[in-house]
């Protein structure tokens, strides 16, 4: 049986992967995620999010794809994932309240499955996108305020656009749900793709 396997424990994915009906289960990679010198914001949420999907694609057995994913924040010239405390997250939000700033999320996709000698086979589907978000301006206190309801702590740039910060956002240009954690439309191209014939097992729709 095909499974989909999410190497993310990420509640934002595994709801959107749940709104588009895809059924999945998670088994989070635990990998190491430090950066690599020298390479771009987007290359670098490609090189995690390959770094994701290979570890559970190459402990986990059967016929399966791997999904791994990894979310970064870029403004003016600073990459940032997430807050490692609430000043951390002051000085995030500081940085991206009234500018405009770019939400990037790698995705890699990896199937594997048994050849006709027996060894385990893969091919991959590696890509990111980019979405652009601008803020209206934010007062020290309201910026406070939203650090107090503990959203920003575990997302990259320290907010999440699908809560309170909302209120905040003045323009959105690119896919929302990139920006959320998982670019659907564009990670569902790649499965069909990826998974061709094999695409109504995935989904649970074969009799």
């Amino acid at each position: 049986m095909l499974r989909l396997i999410l190497a993310s424990a990420s509640p934002r994915r595994k709801e959107l992967l749940a709104q588009a009906e895809i059924p999945y289960e998670v088994l989070p990679a635990n990998c190491e995620e430090t950066a690599p010198f020298g390479v771009t914001t987007a290359e670098l949420v490609e090189e995690l999010s390959l770094r994701k999907a290979e570890a559970v694609s190459l402990r986990e057995k059967g016929d399966m794809v791997v999904l791994g994913a990894d979310t970064l924040v870029a403004v003016s010239g600073h990459i940032l994932g997430k807050p490692v405390d609430e000043e951390d997250a002051f000085r995030m939000l500081k940085l991206l309240q009234g500018n405009t700033h770019t939400v990037y999320t790698g995705v890699s996709l990896i199937r594997v499955w048994d050849g006709a000698e027996g060894e385990r086979r893969r091919e991959k589907r590696i890509f990111h996108e980019a979405s652009d978000v601008r803020f209206y301006e934010m007062t020290d206190e309201e910026i406070r305020e939203y650090i107090a309801t503990g959203e920003p702590m575990d997302k990259a740039g320290s907010y999440g656009i699908q809560g309170m910060l909302a209120r905040y956002i003045a323009e959105i240009r690119g896919s929302y749900t990139n920006i959320v954690g998982l670019p659907l439309g564009r990670t569902f191209k790649e499965l069909k793709e990826l998974c061709k014939e094999d695409l109504p097992e995935l989904l649970g729709k074969t009799d």
